[in-house]
């Protein structure tokens, strides 16, 4: 979006893209958008992402708010052009709004670009939006249908990263897992990880963000636990720990797949990590019910959490279900936290005095393919983005203590 407004010739203006997925998200958003009037009282606001996708109206009723723009608007450069030339944006007048039917876009392919600067990681996305209605979910109408990147088009995207010097690339996509089958030959996703890293030899090391578990395809599951170059972490769409507020949800995977799919990647992969996001206080959910999400990170050996405080958002289901208290809510997730920080912390304890291929990041920061963030002490002997050897000397909290060698 930078790089667009810029090129359309837009100036003094604040782009904010906003999260429509919790409310304390969308929150938050209005928090900076009366900040960024305050801090730059000249310039115009202009809102987009997903909350200005679902609720356009209510962003434009802001005294604040320039314009609005929707999600596949805000990556094509002739709305950034035609924002930048309309005197309305000049004139204090009515906020514009450019929110299109999101349901109604066919392609994913018109944001990719060829280098992120310094970043040490290069994201890819390859997919967008998502078919599924998990009734807690607001996403899908803010994204719209899944719909994804041709193969083609995605490899020659990682070689121009890989190319520019990018070591890491962690490929994204709301419903990642559910890759190809909107293309006409319908590829996984696990044929199109094969591709990347056949035909991009130069990339280290090959990241998989978000996944849902339920549909990890044969191919994508034999890179995972027998390619050295797919990193080894997978961060799960989990949701919760029991079956009844999974059935709830909507969700596509029964608790004991979760624990067996768990078990037998790490049996094929024993350095494999994994992470998951959990909601507290989904509607219904009893103290037995959310026992059951707190063992369950003992029971599938989880060592990352994002946890959720559950957040009705207008529109789904699950808004109409009865709710859990909001002080019950808050105590769970702060419990689901605590636990979090012990199964995080024990991991970490176990990788002390180990060496490990990192990549550095800024801050004198280093990234291991588990996961793990470390501290180096000698940071000046490598350079941000680069691949290095770091010995693992201590932990300090959520942090590991290590030098390059």
């Amino acid at each position: 979006m930078r790089r667009l407004a810029g090129a359309a010739g837009l100036k003094d203006a604040v782009v904010i893209n906003t999260c429509a997925v919790t409310n304390e998200a969308v929150r938050t958003a209005r928090q900076n958008i009366r900040r960024a009037k305050r801090t730059r009282p000249g310039a115009r606001i202009i809102v987009t992402g997903c909350a200005a996708q679902t609720t356009p109206d209510d962003f434009a009723s802001m005294a604040e708010v320039d314009a609005v723009i929707g999600n596949q608007e805000k990556l094509t450069p002739r709305e950034w052009r035609a924002l930048a030339e309309d005197p309305a944006l000049e004139e204090n007048a009515a906020p514009i709004i450019r929110v299109n039917d999101i349901m109604s876009v066919r392609e994913t392919a018109g944001h990719l670009i060829d280098g992120y600067g310094d970043h040490a990681r290069a994201f890819l996305q390859i997919q967008n939006g998502c078919d599924h209605r998990c009734t807690f979910c607001i996403i899908p109408f803010g994204r719209g249908n899944s719909r994804s990147v041709p193969v083609r088009v995605a490899v020659e995207q990682a070689r121009r990263l890989a190319e520019a010097g990018h070591h890491e690339i962690v490929l994204t996509g709301v419903d990642m897992t559910s890759y190809g089958a909107d293309l006409d030959d319908a590829p996984t996703l696990g044929v199109l990880v094969a591709a990347i890293l056949d035909q991009v030899p130069e990339i280290c090391r090959l990241r998989l963000s978000s996944v849902d578990g339920a549909e990890i395809d044969d191919e994508l599951f034999e890179r995972i636990t027998g390619d050295n170059r797919v990193a080894p972490y997978l961060h799960l769409s989990l949701q919760s720990g029991d079956n009844m507020i999974l059935k709830r949800m909507k969700r596509r995977h029964t608790r004991e797949q979760a624990i067996e799919l768990c078990h037998t990647i790490r049996a094929r992969r024993a350095d494999v990590a994994f992470g998951a996001d959990i909601i507290a206080g989904f509607p219904t959910e009893t103290e037995e019910m959310f026992v059951r999400s707190l063992d369950i990170i003992d029971e599938a050996g989880l060592q990352y959490l994002h946890v959720f405080p559950f957040s009705p958002r207008q529109g789904t289901p699950a808004a109409l279900m009865p709710q859990v208290p909001r002080v019950i809510i808050k105590e769970r997730a702060a419990r689901l936290r605590a636990k979090a920080a012990d199964a995080l912390h024990g991991f970490l304890d176990q990788l002390v005095g180990r060496e490990e291929l990192a990549i550095m990041e800024s801050g004198g920061r280093a990234r291991l393919g588990n996961f793990a963030s470390v501290k180096v002490i000698n940071s000046e002997t490598a350079s941000i983005g680069g691949a290095c050897q770091l010995r693992l000397t201590a932990r300090e909290g959520d942090l590991l203590i290590g030098e390059a060698i």
